[in-house]
């Protein structure tokens, strides 16, 4: 979990080779409208955020382990994602707003701009129990890192 351009994906695909297990994208399931609101440069609200939650909850109950990059940015977020999960484990994966902006700038995502980064970061409600990594260390090591922990 994390805000855009923080390593979900790529770090998340890494971890689910780790742990041989299903990899799943959460802006693979955005509905139309959803996609439509970020491309204009909006940010989601908690209704926009609602069916797709408890779509990729549905989801991650249909594996026995998998690994899903998604922002997960409040806690009400994290806890419909977790509902009805056995174990269910979060990893922050944390850098500063500097370091984020640079990423962003240099990729092209097909509907986030990164114009909505300081929404994210104002909506971020940092968990607790979350295992944190600091995402200036390469993706490799992160993963091994998240890997470790959660031995």
């Amino acid at each position: 979990m994390g805000v855009s351009g923080c390593g979900k994906s790529t770090i998340g695909k890494l971890l689910a080779e780790r742990l041989s297990c299903p990899f799943l994208d959460a802006d693979e399931f955005h509905p139309p409208a959803n996609v439509a609101k970020m491309a204009a440069g909006t940010p989601l609200d908690d209704a926009d955020r609602k069916p797709w939650l408890e779509l990729l909850n549905g989801k991650l109950r249909a594996h026995e382990t998998a690994v899903l990059a998604c922002s997960a940015l409040k806690d009400s977020y994290r806890q419909t994602l977790s509902k009805g999960l056995d174990d269910c484990r979060f990893v922050h994966l944390r850098g500063s707003v500097e370091l984020i902006r640079s990423r962003l700038a240099e990729r092209k995502h097909r509907y986030m701009p990164a114009s909505l980064l300081d929404s994210q970061f104002a909506a971020l409600e940092a968990p607790a129990d979350a295992i944190n990594v600091d995402i200036t260390r390469p993706p490799e090591r992160c993963a091994a890192a998240i890997a470790d922990a959660l031995r």
